[in-house]
């Protein structure tokens, strides 16, 4: 059972984007980082848990070129020696310390061929390995960036090339695995999923073919992939070989975000309909199947929800934000 507590406020309106929200939770210092797209600009916010103490940055999308500055999503990528506030948008991509204090990187996209008539765009962003950062593009090219403990010596090192879509969204695996097994999930406008292996050379190991409809946002958790797609379906994957073990009719209408509690297994779901809810994932040893079980329902009356994650890595609590909404609404478990 989950209670809604005090807002975060936003400088601006968030828009109707996929996975439209970022959480950073800080246990040492008692507080959140929270992010958020409206337009050519990100609005950062630091809050305690209870929502009190705000502060506020706005990060601008770099300028120049043809078009507009419009970003498309941003997140923050945890690698083991260091974390980086990524933001993707039609111009390229940016990475900033994780206040957002000082950008760090910049890589633009105008070298890339589009089909005609296409928009040059990033979108989806991941952290995996020990120093990789993943960030998909519209021509189906999926960017990956070697980042150092520390400094500015970003690389691009290797760029996949698997989907011939528009890649949506992509999923870090959230628990340690051996070496060597599915670590990344990639996804696409046409359904379809790629799952890799990270390393000096990424491998792919299995590709799921293309669904009746876009998967707009997916999460890799111990050896399992949940996948959330435009008819409201979340379906889960086994990564190793691309099999389906669950799926569930979770929405009315589009799912715009996942999220996955690493500790806990609750995997967080939220789409157009206005309903954020809750759900069990739970392995079963005697039959080796997979259990998905709905333990929460949250409804933001008249709202588009286009981002929703937890705050920490047990799952007790989740943020939540919608179209033209200019606040961040907090739920904590009770």
């Amino acid at each position: 059972m989950y209670r809604r507590e005090r807002s975060v406020p936003l400088r601006g309106s968030s828009l109707a984007l996929y996975n439209n929200l970022a959480v950073l939770p800080l246990p040492a210092k008692r507080l959140s980082y929270f992010a958020s797209v409206h337009g050519a600009s990100v609005g950062l916010v630091s809050a305690a848990a209870d929502g009190t103490g705000c502060a506020h940055r706005q990060l601008q999308a770099r300028e120049g070129g043809l078009g507009p500055p419009i970003v498309t999503q941003a997140a923050w990528c945890e690698l083991p020696s260091r974390t980086l506030l990524v933001l993707a948008s039609w111009k390229g991509i940016q990475m900033y310390e994780p206040d957002g204090s000082a950008m760090v990187y910049w890589h633009a996209l105008d070298g890339m061929e589009a089909s005609a008539g296409m928009l040059l765009f990033a979108r989806g962003i991941a952290g995996t390995g020990l120093h990789f950062v993943c960030v998909g593009t519209s021509t189906g090219s999926v960017l990956v960036f070697d980042v150092p403990a520390k400094g500015t010596n970003i690389t691009l090192s290797e760029v996949l090339e698997q989907h011939s879509s528009p890649i949506t969204d992509i999923g870090a695996e959230l628990c340690e695995q051996p070496e060597g097994a599915a670590d990344l999930v990639t996804a696409d406008d046409s359904g379809a999923l790629c799952v890799w292996g990270s390393g000096e050379t990424f491998r792919l190991i299995t590709k799921i073919p293309t669904s009746d409809c876009t998967c707009s946002s997916v999460k890799l958790w111990n050896g399992v992939i949940a996948a959330g797609y435009g008819n409201g379906q979340i379906r889960l994957y086994e990564a190793a070989h691309g099999t389906l073990r669950a799926q569930v009719n979770a929405h009315a209408r589009w799912i715009y975000a996942l999220d996955l509690a690493p500790l806990s297994g609750k995997l967080l779901s939220a789409a157009e309909d206005s309903f954020v809810r809750v759900w069990g994932l739970r392995h079963k040893a005697d039959t080796d199947s997979l259990e998905i079980t709905h333990c929460h329902t949250e409804c933001v009356t008249d709202t588009q929800i286009c981002g929703a994650r937890f705050c920490n890595p047990e799952g007790t609590a989740f943020a939540v934000t919608g179209f033209e909404l200019n606040e961040i609404i907090l739920y904590h478990q009770v």
